[in-house]
């Protein structure tokens, strides 16, 4: 695990340094696949590395249709941990992700996030407008609809924000739910960074049918829906149901 944090820490350093570079050489429409590239392989030697050591049982095949799906998208998981992300992005390599200002502003993490041209999330308004602009183009978006990590209380979610139904509402766009269980609550909400966790971590993922804004739903009413599919699936018996602290 410390090796694995030290990777982090060192290419996620790199990484930054490497594209704060092609940030400013790179015309744009070079510098998002590129960012993407770095970003992705990144990922992908991360997981090889705690599948390796024995740390990290994943079961992530589902994702495969997201990555095969043509259009315009707004993935869409419950935000079980810090890493959440790093999974999907490994498989889905275009996808356009919806963050913190803070971390666009980390060294370790924030090159190569506004290199891949990552929306922030620091002034809603503006979020909203440059995702609905990117899922128009055909964008495949991702979103965590809890808008932060589930918390240690909460059963199985947080209550879902009204993002996830604007942008689905103005941009005509589909929700495919990602369905997130693990047998740890490594790296939730308030975990320390080096708290060790019982290994080897169980990870699966699972998508849901697309889901599309109706005529005559509010945002409210759309995110309530949604949120509801989410809490019947994650209530249902599996191994890595979520247990209650």
């Amino acid at each position: 695990m410390g090796l694995g944090l030290l990777y982090w820490a060192v290419v996620g350093f790199s990484i930054t340094l490497i594209g704060a570079v092609l940030y400013v050489l790179l015309p744009k429409k070079q510098t998002l696949p590129c960012g993407r590239f770095l970003l992705q392989k990144a990922f992908l030697l991360f997981i090889a590395y705690f599948k390796g050591a024995g740390l990290l049982e994943l079961d992530d095949s589902a994702l495969q249709t997201l990555a095969d799906r043509k259009g315009a998208m707004i993935i869409a998981p419950n935000h079980i941990a810090l890493w959440d992300a790093v999974f999907i992005i490994a498989k889905i390599p275009r996808t356009v992700c919806i963050m913190k200002g803070a971390i666009l502003r980390n060294p370790f993490l924030g090159g190569g996030a506004r290199l891949a041209g990552y929306i922030p999330n620091d002034a809603t308004s503006q979020m909203l407008l440059a995702a609905v602009h990117q899922l128009k183009k055909g964008a495949t978006l991702l979103l965590f609809p809890e808008g932060t990590r589930t918390k240690t209380k909460a059963q199985w979610l947080n209550p879902f924000q009204g993002a996830v139904g604007v942008l689905a509402k103005h941009s005509g766009a589909p929700v495919l739910p990602v369905f997130i269980r693990c047998n740890s609550r490594f790296y939730e909400k308030g975990w320390s960074l080096y708290r060790k966790p019982p290994f080897p971590i169980q990870l699966h993922f699972s998508v849901g049918e697309p889901i599309y804004f109706s005529a005559g739903e509010t945002v409210q009413t759309f995110a309530a829906r949604l949120e509801k599919l989410y809490l019947t699936e994650l209530a249902k018996p599996h191994p890595l149901r979520r247990i209650s602290l």
